[in-house]
């Protein structure tokens, strides 16, 4: 089972959460298991660079991927998924549009959706879009620290699409946006961190292979969509997390560099058990 533990204090070793709070928590094994069991359909607009990946990474996770943009289908298909992702890396005002109509049928529904900014403060364009979805009250945010801090309407230190900032400088204007939001807000790193506005927690899985792999981020929102179907969506987002950071770690010890990483990637998530997470997962209330 998922251990989550907490600080016992500032100098003393990390305790595990009393009984009557672990019972309230969804442990990452047991996540990963109600997923598969759903195998949710997953609805996807994302970038041309990430779609091959990200539909053989759903797969490969135990759920089933579309990849859907055209505004001449995107409402109707839309109401057959029972998620949906979207990513602003190479919208278009069209696909924009399609973004939206999507979103609102996951609302009208009552369905999770994840939105990822991808680089947020580097147009106009993209903030406008940015705003049009936020308005839309996404089920999750999922971004670097910059995009986040962008979002929250605090100055971020992009680099294009890359972050210029660390998850701890993100994690006021997480905060913030979370509760303005009322979504659960997810900010990547080498240590994840992952917030309602009121409860948060750490997620330490993961290698640096990951961050050299362009596709690698724009996959994992749809996975976090995944895991918030039929389930709370904090601990789903965080459960999402783990899994994806724990296969990073087991691929990366296969791999010889990001060429062979990808193959290794998609083989350990088809392999990676529901007890291998529970063991394996390091999530920690922040």
């Amino acid at each position: 089972m998922l251990k989550v533990v907490v600080p016992s204090g500032p100098v003393g070793a990390p305790r595990l959460l009393d009984s009557a709070r672990s019972e309230k928590m969804i442990a990452a094994g047991d996540s990963l298991a109600r997923m598969r069991a759903t195998a949710p359909l997953v609805h996807n607009i994302t970038n041309y660079v990430a779609m091959n990946f990200m539909a053989n990474v759903l797969i490969a996770v135990g759920a089933s991927p579309a990849m859907v943009h055209a505004r001449e289908e995107v409402a109707e298909f839309a109401k057959l998924a029972q998620a949906l992702s979207v990513n602003i890396g190479t919208a278009d005002p069209d696909w924009g549009a399609a973004m939206l109509e999507a979103a609102r049928v996951m609302n009208d529904h009552a369905r999770p959706w994840v939105f990822d900014p991808v680089g947020v403060a580097a147009t106009r364009f993209r903030q406008s879009l940015s705003a049009d979805l936020l308005a839309l009250r996404p089920t999750v945010i999922r971004g670097n620290a910059s995009e986040i801090l962008t979002l929250a309407g605090m100055a971020g230190r992009a680099r294009g699409v890359d972050a210029g900032d660390s998850v701890d400088a993100a994690i006021d204007a997480a905060t913030t946006l979370a509760q303005s939001t009322k979504c659960v807000v997810a900010v990547s790193g080498p240590v994840d961190y992952v917030t309602d506005g009121a409860q948060a927690y750490r997620v330490a899985n993961g290698h640096p292979l990951m961050a050299r792999v362009t596709v690698m981020g724009c996959s994992l929102n749809s996975v976090i969509a995944a895991f918030c179907v039929g389930q709370p969506v904090l601990d789903g987002t965080a459960a999402a997390l783990a899994s994806y950071g724990l296969a990073g770690e087991m691929a990366a010890r296969r791999a010889m560099g990001p060429g062979s990483f990808q193959p290794a990637f998609l083989d350990a998530l088809d392999a990676l058990t529901p007890g291998a997470l529970s063991e394996g997962a390091r999530v920690s209330r922040a």
